[in-house]
């Protein structure tokens, strides 16, 4: 299973006419964002926490109860507590409503432990739905009381595209919205997706095909607070990037050797870099400007070396997939533009958010002398600005990152 990882993605909308959501997710990685184990009590295996937490009613209230709990449970499993002790905890801490006289939020939580076992946790949120082969998979559930409370328990042993989709009780109201779809219940969610999986797709772009059929049956103004959070059980997939020539000329070969010597596939940004590349290779490099359509011309046309998987040009083409990036852990809106895109951003986009589970940047620090006219916005601290921004945003997304420096 060291072939395997943890994709997980979760996107919400605010009920209409409410600034902040009363849907939280929290997760945990006991590997960080660097891929060393914590030394958390007794953990032998990485271990993954998805906590998503419904809080009661909305608006502000809503958020700091759902919040509260989502940040408490976390916690606590991640440092191998128990979940009497996490409902204990959280029935200790929370406010009691004053109408209702009950304080708690509802909350689903998915613990992975070495890409090979998960465990489920619920109480009151829509049942998490199970994708097996891309098909409805019906584990099984054993019910506890904690604290008054009724909490299921599952175990299973994962397998390979295992697809765990949590959602909060928006998903299932949004079927009482302008459009009466009565019918939109759990089981219609399992036939919707189903019928639009492909085990291509990440958890977040499933999270967010999920979300806009509830925002569509919503009629554009959520009734309740909606999440959909998916975690995917999926093959690691190593991507490479390499940006800019060494700093130190004599170190050329030794980055491109590092470069091209890693597993996985290969994306080469820069003019200069791309020239450096095929230069290495002994092979030519050949534009594909002819292909340039005229909605991309913001955007500078890719080219081809044989044994590279994508030239694009740099700085400019880079930071638009930034700015893909800042989208893509929001709302994703931008995904139907940059998902069949063609130009360089959108394929950059592609391999890095949606195919690439490892990424390993390296980083050229020489000072391109055609970049320093001050008429020109593009300079050195941009594109390792750039850089680092990416990292970044692939890091909030889960990837396993290393970036390296020439």
């Amino acid at each position: 299973m060291h072939n395997l990882c943890t994709d997980f993605g979760f996107v919400s909308l605010n009920k209409h006419g409410e600034q902040l959501c009363g849907d939280h997710v929290e997760f945990w990685d006991s590997c960080g964002s660097l891929g060393k184990l914590h030394s958390l009590g007794s953990l032998n295996f990485p271990q993954k926490v998805v906590v998503l937490a419904d809080g009661l009613g909305s608006g502000v209230k809503a958020n700091i109860l759902s919040t509260l709990t989502a940040k408490i449970i976390c916690t606590m499993m991640a440092n191998s507590l128990t979940v009497e002790e996490c409902v204990s905890t959280i029935a200790a801490t929370l406010p009691v409503c004053k109408e209702r006289q009950i304080a708690y939020s509802t909350f689903t939580i998915i613990r992975v432990t070495g890409n090979q076992e998960a465990e489920i946790i619920q109480y009151d949120n829509p049942q998490v739905i199970l994708l097996r082969d891309g098909k409805n998979f019906d584990y099984q559930k054993i019910s506890e009381t904690i604290g008054n409370k009724t909490i299921y328990k599952t175990k299973l042993t994962l397998r390979e595209n295992d697809t765990f989709i949590s959602m909060s009780d928006g998903a299932i109201h949004a079927g009482i919205g302008p459009k009466l779809n009565l019918n939109w219940e759990r089981e219609q969610i399992i036939a919707f997706m189903e019928r639009i999986y492909d085990e291509s797709l990440t958890a977040k772009t499933l999270s967010s095909l999920l979300i806009n059929k509830c925002y569509s049956l919503y009629g554009g103004e959520p009734g309740d607070d909606t999440t959909v959070c998916t975690v995917k059980i999926r093959p690691r997939q190593p991507v490479n990037l390499l940006i800019g020539p060494p700093s130190i000329p004599n170190d050329l070969a030794k980055m491109m050797g590092l470069f091209f010597g890693r597993e996985g596939k290969h994306i080469v940004c820069g003019g200069t870099t791309s020239a450096l590349a095929a230069e290495y290779l002994h092979k030519p490099l050949i534009s594909a400007a002819s292909k340039f359509r005229v909605a991309d011309r913001d955007i500078p046309p890719t080219a081809k070396i044989e044994g590279v998987d994508l030239v694009t040009e740099g700085v400019i083409t880079l930071r638009r997939a930034v700015e893909y990036a800042r989208d893509y852990l929001k709302d994703n809106e931008n995904y139907t533009g940059w998902i069949g895109g063609e130009d360089g951003a959108s394929q950059i986009a592609r391999l890095l958010f949606e195919e690439a589970t490892d990424i390993n940047f390296f980083v050229g620090k020489a000072v391109n002398p055609a970049h320093q006219a001050d008429t020109l916005s593009i300079g050195f601290s941009l594109k390792i600005k750039l850089i680092e921004e990416l990292a970044a945003c692939l890091q909030s997304m889960g990837k396993r990152l290393k970036i390296l420096y020439f």
